[in-house]
Formats: structure tokens, sequence, C-alpha cells
């Protein structure tokens, strides 16, 4: 069963949406410092929770319950493993095949979940939604294998799409899911060791620029995207959260055209336009 929500559900669709746009921003400048600064993937996103955690440092503090500090635990966990078992799936299958498995796996295990775990009805538009969501991903990253070792880059790519799914259906079937300072640094101490060990300090690029990306990187697309975003799932039913974040690979497409020069293709358009579709049709289910 799930639980119900004071938050209104057009204010619900609305955050998810701001939070799948920030996170497709957060993209580009996390782009911006992997070509610039020298730091690896896991440095870069080791940097966002520990932004997003000193910012939130700096508030007044607030005494939370056990159970609510568990939360926070959990959260930071599912975020860390997430974050490092997509990263291991674009260095192992390739950067497309990779992105493409783990935002598409996104859709399907939480739909999935939502109607077996939560009692969630899929609709029969939810579900033509969900294909032409899948359809216009396929579109805008499908890319050959480009990794050493695909078949394990695609078990990554599973894997942190499920853990993106599974604090999805955690939130939405009432779970704590937290985004406060606690699951940023349970997050950023996960990271710690494979960010050390890949370089943990930029060895490149203005300081000014880098502080800047760094700064926008773990506020914008972090700290304020995660709390749109679980904020958002106490009103939105999971699978049309699922198809709404799929505005951050549209939004990283069009920032990758307008920002870095990558050429427009039909494929990318026709892509933008299925995600778009898709989201119209579950908006509409929902109203």
């Amino acid at each position: 069963m799930t639980t119900r929500s004071a938050v209104p559900l057009r204010h619900g669709l609305l955050s998810i949406s701001a939070a799948a746009v920030a996170w497709g921003l957060g993209g580009a400048a996390a782009a911006l410092l992997l070509r610039t600064t020298g730091l690896g993937p896991v440095a870069v996103c080791f940097w966002r929770f520990a932004v997003a955690a000193g910012c939130l440092a700096l508030l007044p503090a607030r005494r939370g319950r056990a159970g609510a500090r568990g939360a926070a635990l959990l959260t930071g966990l599912g975020l860390a493993v997430s974050q490092c078992a997509y990263f291991g799936s674009v260095q192992y299958a390739g950067l497309g095949l990779g992105t493409l498995v783990t935002i598409g796996a996104g859709p399907v295990l939480t739909s999935l979940g939502a109607h077996l775990l939560l009692g969630e009805r899929l609709t029969a538009r939810a579900a033509i939604a969900i294909a032409v969501a899948l359809g216009g991903l396929v579109l805008l990253v499908a890319a050959p294998a480009a990794g050493p070792r695909p078949v394990l880059g695609v078990a990554l790519a599973v894997l942190a799409g499920a853990g993106q799914s599974g604090l999805t259906l955690w939130a939405r079937g009432g779970g704590s899911a937290r985004a406060d300072v606690g699951a940023f640094t349970t997050g950023m101490l996960c990271l710690l060791p494979l960010a050390a060990a890949d370089g943990v300090l930029p060895t490149a690029g203005g300081p000014a620029l880098t502080a800047g990306a760094l700064l926008f990187l773990g506020t914008v697309p972090t700290l304020l995207a995660y709390r749109w975003y679980f904020t958002g799932l106490t009103a939105v039913p999971g699978a049309t959260a699922a198809v709404l974040v799929l505005l951050e690979p549209a939004t990283a497409a069009l920032l990758a055209t307008v920002c870095f020069g990558e050429p427009v293709t039909p494929a990318l358009l026709a892509g933008c336009v299925l995600l778009l579709a898709a989201i119209a049709l579950l908006t509409r289910e929902s109203g």
C-alpha cells in the first residue's frame, strides 16, 4: 500500500520534472569538469556529495530520530551504489550502451515494482507511455558496445537502474528517503576510497571555473534536485515518476548540442519528441 500525501499531484509532477532537468544540467557541469580539471568520474561524484553535505552542514542543525538517521544512511548508500555502478557500466560497456541500459531499466523496474510491491495499477496508457519512452531512449543514446567487457558493463548498468528504482519505490511506499546531510555524507564516504584511487584533487583548469562548477553541481543537481525528487514521490505514482525522470537525458542531449557542439541528428530530435510524448501521456493519465 502507498501512503497518501498532502503534496498536490501537480506540484509533485513539477518537482520531479524540475529534478530531472537539474540532473541534465548537472551532466553538462560534470562533462565540463571531466574535460578541464583532470578529475575522474568517481572523483566528480565524490565532490558533488561533499559540496551538498557541506552546504547542509552550514544550516541550523535539527535533531532527527534514530529511524530518520537510518533512513538518511540508506539513502546515501543507495545513491552511492547507483552512481558507482553507472560509472562502472560506462567503463566496461561504453557510454552509449551503459547509459541506455541504466536509464532504460528505470521505468521498467520501477513500474513492475510499483505494480507488484505497492499495488499500483499499471494502466494501458502507462504501459504505452513506457514503451514510447524506451523507444525515445534508444534513439537518443543507443550505440555499439565500446567497452572491453560489455556483459559486465550491462550487469552494472542494471544494478545502477535497480538502485535508483529501489529508492523510488522505497520513497513512494512510505519510506523516509532523505536528501539531507546524513545521506550526502554517507555517499561521500562510500565514494572516498574510489575517488582517492582515481585522484581526488583537480590537476588542471582554472580554480575559479572549477570551484564554480563544483559548487553548482553540489547544490542544484544534487542538494536541491534530490529534495525536489523525493518530495514529488510522495504524490506521484512510481511509474509516472520513472518516465518524468527521462527529461534528464533529453536535457543532456540538448546541452550537448548547444554547449559542446555535438551534431543535431534526426534520431536525436525523434528521441526527444518521443520522450516528451511519453511525459504528456503520463501527465494526462495522472491528471
